[in-house]
């Protein structure tokens, strides 16, 4: 199995005080020393020549074919930003994808598609009639290849999964020319608590600037589409008070990727209230299952579980256990469909508002916290392997020693209502594990 190793984003090396420039005074360019000599005077001509051909050059290929281009609504990083390559005939695939079954089904954008929830999403969506377009940027925060096989399962699902990003102001504007999106399913983002602490900047790029990206996209549609999104329980940090309602204060996150997902709330209420956008948020508390994300403890306990190597399971200050609201994936699905279905149609046309739209945010979780020790005995049951543990301090990286869901808004506006336990959803999960890595065996070691 390829190892998890995030490949970080590094920003270029570039001097926060730029140098003085110093002009080389052997230089016959100097400009405190330029004679226009005979001598001279052909090679600046010259050296002129190829400037102002650049400059030409510049303004050409930077000039928009479009009149309305220079408008305000596009940033001039977003004007000139070139969108990758959809393929031949890619609009006639992507109306394809996007076409619902019946004429009562949803016409639906599933962004982070080839993610985890993503993926069991959008199959839920399709296999019920509704038309499903994926977007997803394949990054390389956990195994591509992964990402890589989900997609080939939506595909082979009948879901065209694009390869773009959702900052891509130029991309998004071509998926929603050619098709009329009734609803956004925004799954996309850059997950995980620890890796904030390594690469803070992708937090920004995917789970604030990509999120305003997104919004801009849809406030501009006519129609406007409805939209569901995820946001975390994370968002709770440090709250005491159990479990977590929704009307329980967010405004003490223990990490930046809780920040990030805080300030998503707060944009989708901005949004909602100046652009008419139906917007509609859903925390959820650690979901797994197949297909699932190799950062997540349930994973990678049980691939080092397999591998013979030593697990660390964290305690509080106190030796307290570290509990979490384990959900499983078909549950969670279940409520996101349930938000699209409920989810009232967006007020406003063309960035304009013309009535109070919905604002909502749910809780989905499977109100049963779960100690992570007993996570792990009931892997090692499932798997008829002993674990090597070894019980540390919970480090300072974010994490946070609880989770426990309030779901009975969700379960009275929804009807949502998880029916899946810790040990049956785990045993789903490791038989899939075991399928799917246990058929790359001879190209990869556990």
């Amino acid at each position: 199995m390829t190892q998890l190793k995030p490949i970080l984003t590094h920003l270029d090396s570039i001097p926060s005080t730029p140098g003085k420039f110093k002009p080389d005074k052997s230089s016959p360019y100097n400009l405190y020393r330029l004679r226009f000599h005979p001598t001279l005077f052909p090679r600046f001509t010259l050296w002129s020549f190829f400037f102002i051909f650049f400059i030409v050059l510049l303004i050409f290929f930077s000039s928009p074919s479009n009149p309305t281009a220079g408008n305000s609504r596009r940033s001039l990083k977003n004007s000139l930003s070139p969108s990758p390559a959809l393929g031949p005939n890619w609009e006639r695939r992507v109306r394809a994808s996007a076409r619902p079954r019946s004429k009562t089904g949803f016409t639906v954008l599933v962004t982070g598609a080839a993610g985890f929830v993503g993926t069991h999403v959008s199959l839920g969506l399709k296999r019920r009639g509704d038309g499903v377009l994926g977007l997803d940027n394949f990054n390389q925060y956990y195994d591509v290849g992964l990402k890589k096989a989900r997609q080939s399962l939506l595909e082979r699902s009948g879901i065209m999964v694009v390869e773009g990003d959702i900052n891509d102001a130029v991309l998004l504007r071509k998926l929603f020319d050619a098709v009329a999106f009734t609803h956004v399913m925004h799954m996309a983002a850059q997950a995980g608590v620890r890796y904030a602490m390594q690469n803070p900047g992708s937090y920004v790029h995917s789970n604030i600037a990509g999120f305003v990206s997104l919004l801009e996209a849809c406030k501009l549609a006519n129609p406007q589409p409805s939209i569901v999104w995820a946001s975390s329980s994370s968002v709770y940090g440090l709250n005491s008070k159990v479990p977590f309602s929704e009307k329980d204060r967010t405004d003490q996150p223990a990490s930046l990727y809780a920040a990030t997902k805080k300030a998503g709330e707060e944009i989708a209420h901005t949004y909602n209230h100046i652009y008419g956008l139906s917007i509609t948020g859903l925390r959820f508390f650690t979901v797994y299952g197949p297909w699932g994300r190799p950062d997540m403890a349930y994973f990678f306990f049980t691939k080092d579980i397999l591998r013979g190597k030593e697990i660390k399971i964290f305690e509080t200050s106190d030796h307290g256990s570290v509990a979490r609201d384990f959900t499983y994936v078909d549950d969670v699905v279940k409520g996101c469909l349930g938000a699209l279905d409920t989810a009232k149609k967006s007020t406003g046309s063309g960035g304009k508002k013309k009535g109070a739209a919905q604002l909502r945010i749910f809780n989905l979780g499977n109100t049963k916290p779960v100690p992570v020790g007993r996570l792990v005995s009931i892997l090692e049951k499932l798997l008829k392997v002993k674990a090597k543990k070894k019980v540390i301090q919970m480090p300072r990286n974010g994490d946070v020693p609880f989770t426990h869901a309030n779901i009975t808004l969700a379960h009275t506006e929804l009807g949502y209502k998880p029916t899946t336990d810790l040990e049956m959803g785990l045993k789903k999960f490791v038989k899939w594990y075991v399928s799917y890595y246990g058929s790359k065996k001879k190209k990869s070691s556990w």
